[in-house]
C-alpha cells in the first residue's frame, strides 16, 4: 500500500509539474490526521516515510519527565532510560506506534487531503505562470458566454472578458480565436482569476510592439495613445535618430503593418502621428487628418486654440467631437478649435503665425 502511495506521488509531481516535496508534506499531514482520527489518539505523533524501502511508520513523541501527569504526552525518566540510557529530563522520546492495518486506513483518509493539496499547489503553479503575463497580449479561444462575461481559454486557465472590456462593435462567438490584453491576475480562494480586455489602450500598444520591429527594438518609441475602442484611435510615435521615420516605420510598406492591427481590431480606425516636444507641432499632428492653419498656446493653463480652414472645421472636430477629444487626450493639452473666419472675427489670427512648414500627416481612416 505504501509503495502505491509513493508511486502516486511520483506520478502527480511529474504530471502536474508540482514540487514533490510539497506533495510529500501533504501526505505526511494526511497520515497524521488519519492516525489521530482512526485510532482516537491525541498524542503528538510523527510520520516517517521511507521511499527506498516503501515503508511508513508512526512514532509517538513523548517528553521525558520526573513525574508523569499526562501518559499520552509524557514518559518517565526511568522508562526512557530503559529504552536508551542516554536520555535525560526534557528530552523527546519517540516510540513506534504503527498499527498493522495503518496502510489501508491511511490511504483512504489521505486521498482527500492530498487531492486538496495537489489542487492548491497546481493553482499556485498556474498563478505564477500567468502573473508574469499581466499587461501582455495573449491569444485564446472563446469557450462560452453569459450575460456578464465572455470566457476565453488561455491554455491552462479560463479568463474573463467583462462586458465593459468588450469592444462595442465586436461580436463574440464560441470557438473564435481572440487576442486579448491581460489587465489583472488575482489569486483568490477559488483559484487564479484572470481578467482580460479588448478595449484597453494597452492592447493597441502591445499590438504595435508585436507588429513593428522598430518599436520592439526601441528604435521607435510610443509616446502616448488615445483610444475609443472599436471606433478610432490615435497613437504618437518618436524616433531619437533623425534618420528614422517613426510614422513610416509604424505604417509599413503600403500600410501593411498598421493595416494588420486595424484588421485585428475589426476595422478600428488608427491615426499614427509624430510626437514633438513643441506643442504647436504636436497638437497640429494630433488633429490629423485635418489641416491646421495656426496654433495659439497658453502654457500656464496648458491649453491651445487651434485655427483650421473653414472647410476643415467639421473634420477637425470629428463626429460627436471625437477627433478633437482624442487629440486632446493624446497630447495632454486642452484644444479649442476655431475656423479661420471665426478666428479673424475674434482677432486671433493676427496674434499667431501661420504654419508654413506643414508636416506630412499619416492616417488610416476614412474622412469624417
Amino acid at each position: 500500500m505504501a509503495n502505491q502511495l509513493f508511486d502516486a506521488i511520483d506520478y502527480l509531481a511529474k504530471e502536474k509539474g508540482i514540487d514533490k516535496d510539497i506533495l510529500m508534506e501533504a501526505l505526511e499531514a494526511a497520515l497524521i490526521s488519519a492516525y489521530k482520527k482512526n485510532f482516537k489518539s491525541a498524542t503528538n505523533v510523527r510520520v516517517e516515510l521511507n521511499e527506498q524501502t516503501g515503508k511508513m511508520g508512526v512514532f509517538s513523541r513523548k517528553t521525558v519527565v520526573e513525574d508523569i501527569e499526562d501518559p499520552q504526552e509524557e514518559i518517565s525518566l526511568e522508562e526512557a532510560k530503559g529504552i536508551n540510557p542516554n536520555y535525560e529530563l526534557e528530552d523527546i522520546v519517540e516510540v513506534e506506534v504503527t498499527p498493522k492495518d495503518f496502510g489501508r486506513i491511511a490511504a483512504q483518509a489521505a486521498k482527500q487531503v492530498v487531492t486538496q493539496r495537489v489542487r492548491e499547489a497546481e493553482r499556485g503553479v498556474i498563478f505564477s505562470e500567468y502573473s508574469d503575463r499581466e499587461e501582455d497580449v495573449m491569444t485564446g479561444i472563446i469557450q462560452r458566454k453569459d450575460p456578464r462575461f465572455v470566457y476565453v481559454n488561455l491554455g491552462k486557465i479560463e479568463a474573463k472578458l467583462a462586458e465593459a472590456e468588450q469592444m462595442p462593435t465586436e461580436e463574440y462567438h464560441v470557438h473564435d480565436r481572440l487576442k486579448v490584453f491581460v489587465t489583472k491576475v488575482e489569486n483568490t480562494s477559488k483559484g487564479p482569476q484572470i481578467y482580460i480586455s479588448r478595449s484597453h489602450p494597452g492592447l493597441l500598444k502591445r499590438l504595435f510592439e508585436m507588429e513593428v520591429p522598430e518599436i520592439y527594438d526601441g528604435i521607435v518609441e510610443i509616446k502616448s495613445l488615445a483610444r475609443e475602442a472599436g471606433d478610432r484611435s490615435k497613437i504618437s510615435v518618436y524616433a531619437p535618430d533623425p534618420e528614422i521615420d517613426p510614422v513610416g516605420s509604424c505604417v509599413g510598406q503600403k500600410g501593411q503593418r498598421v493595416q494588420a492591427i486595424v484588421n485585428e481590431l475589426k476595422g478600428e480606425k488608427i491615426d499614427v502621428v509624430e510626437w514633438s516636444e513643441d506643442p504647436v507641432v504636436y497638437v497640429s499632428n494630433a488633429l490629423s487628418p485635418s489641416k491646421v492653419v495656426s496654433v495659439l498656446v497658453n502654457e500656464e493653463e496648458k491649453a491651445t486654440t487651434v485655427i483650421v480652414p473653414d472647410y476643415q472645421l467639421s473634420l477637425a472636430i470629428g463626429k460627436r467631437g471625437q477627433n478633437a477629444r482624442l487629440a486632446a487626450k493624446l497630447t495632454g493639452w486642452k484644444i479649442d478649435i476655431k475656423s479661420e473666419s471665426e478666428a479673424r472675427e475674434d482677432g486671433l489670427l493676427d496674434e499667431t503665425e501661420e504654419l508654413h512648414d506643414e508636416e506630412d500627416l499619416f492616417n488610416f481612416s476614412d474622412d469624417e
